[in-house]
């Protein structure tokens, strides 16, 4: 049946095309188009308002009067199926991961103006469907107008758990899509992407979150080509997992405190910032290089310039997560966990690939310290570049010290808390591989001394 009404609404509009006294040419497909969507549980169904631009609607000829303004009066009857063929054929919603009706029941579509506002809110979206449609002989072009349309789908109860993959990216070029889920009790969850993300958690369960993050965290690290090339430059001169794992752990833990520490709003809020942390990545990957050309390297310090460098990095994983953070429901900290767990899966991987090509790379094609020396100084001289363009970038910026005021200070406090955590925390790992190394290194006891102790 739902076949059949979905070819019924093909051939309706398609019947309509043909007796358009004033049919177009197609529409072209237009750059940039917003789609505004809300979704909320309500009382048995799903109620679901749509907001697009009319000129999305490309494959579609709408009619007009002789004055070249676009007839409302004819164009209403189309608008429901419109609406489905265009919209509900490329929103699939979900009810505890069973799908719901791909057809839902239309209850209202209008045109509206460009300059209505009614889509701040769900109560005053609804209100504006529900009221009397724009007079007929209102002067507009039909590209300078909002498809408005109210999608009702059945659902089983309204505290459910629900999901959306909204695929309007092909109403344009560059579609942006904003979907706020007002939840039963109210609160207003708002997501906003460019493109297809796939399927989207409108209130995602904790391990759900997780394992999207994780996954996140995971490629990241492998897109990532300046966190590669420092972790790189932090491989070279120490080839064995054993004396790697502090290395690349104290870099995990550094960039997890202030990643965490910018997703709640500790770190500053300023433009230049960014570009200042895109910069100080580039300088951590310039002296890693070249202190490996030097050499001398102990792991020790390896590990605390690993550190120091990590916080720099984390800076720079929470830009690129900004905008993912929106799909972690109420659960941040989980995500923002899993994302370090995912960062730190990808760098297992890379060192159980890199390890073993840099052995055989020494063994085999070139001697260890002329190989290390060549292969930091590669990672040196694309470092510099990047450090000179976002250098630049930078100073283009201008840079101005915050006003003194209560918040900068207690900001500042907040600041030098963390600052003594992390030295507390650096002094006791000190401590620990000291007291390990001595135990290592100390003699065995001798078998007559051990019969002798109690």
């Amino acid at each position: 049946m739902e076949a059949i009404i979905h070819d019924l609404s093909r051939v309706r509009l398609a019947a309509l095309f043909f007796v358009l006294p004033f049919a177009l040419a197609a529409h072209d497909i237009p750059n940039d188009v917003t789609a505004q969507l809300f979704v909320k549980p309500q009382a048995g169904h799903l109620n679901v308002v749509v907001r697009v631009p009319l000129k999305s609607m490309r494959d579609v000829i709408f009619p007009q009067r002789e004055n070249g303004y676009l007839d409302l009066d004819r164009a209403a009857p189309m608008l429901p199926d419109v609406a489905l063929l265009w919209l509900a054929d490329f929103i699939q919603l979900y009810e505890d991961e069973a799908p719901l009706p791909k057809r839902p029941r239309v209850v209202a579509a209008r045109v509206s103006l460009e300059s209505d506002r009614s889509f701040v809110s769900y109560e005053t979206a609804v209100a504006n469907l529900a009221a009397p449609p724009l007079p007929g002989n209102v002067n507009v072009a039909w590209n300078q107008t909002l498809l408005d349309v109210w999608f009702e789908y059945p659902i089983r109860s309204e505290a459910s758990r629900f999901s959306i993959h909204s695929a309007l990216a092909r109403l344009g070029i560059r579609v942006v899509t904003v979907i706020r889920f007002v939840t039963p009790g109210g609160a207003v969850r708002a997501f906003e992407f460019t493109g297809d993300p796939g399927l989207v958690r409108l209130d995602p369960r904790w391990h759900q979150a997780a394992l999207r993050f994780i996954r996140l965290g995971f490629f990241h690290i492998l897109d990532g080509t300046d966190h590669l090339l420092f972790l790189f430059c932090l491989v070279i001169p120490f080839r064995r997992f054993r004396a790697l794992i502090p290395v690349v752990t104290s870099f995990t833990a550094a960039h997890s405190i202030t990643l965490i520490a910018s997703a709640y709003n500790l770190g500053p809020d300023v433009l230049w910032f960014p570009p200042l942390i895109e910069t100080l990545i580039a300088i951590s990957i310039v002296y890693m290089a070249l202190e490996n050309i030097v050499g001398g390297s102990t792991v020790r310090r390896r590990w605390m310039m690993s550190f120091g460098f990590g916080l720099v990095h984390g800076f720079g994983f929470s830009f690129a997560l900004r905008q993912s953070l929106q799909f972690a429901g109420s659960h941040l900290l989980a995500s923002l966990l899993s994302f370090n767990i995912g960062v730190e899966l990808g760098q297992l991987l890379v060192l159980l690939v890199l390890v073993p090509v840099l052995e055989f790379f020494f063994r085999v094609v070139v001697a260890e310290r002329m190989g290390t020396i060549i292969a930091s100084a590669l990672v040196a001289h694309t470092g510099w570049h990047w450090m000179l363009e976002r250098a630049d970038r930078l100073s283009q910026y201008r840079i101005e010290l915050p006003e003194w005021n209560l918040a900068l200070a207690a900001s500042m406090v907040r600041w030098l808390m963390l600052a003594v955590l992390l030295t507390g925390i650096g002094w006791w790992v000190t401590g620990f591989l000291k007291r390990r190394q001595k135990a290592v290194g100390a003699p065995a006891p001798s078998s007559a001394a051990a019969r002798t102790e109690p």
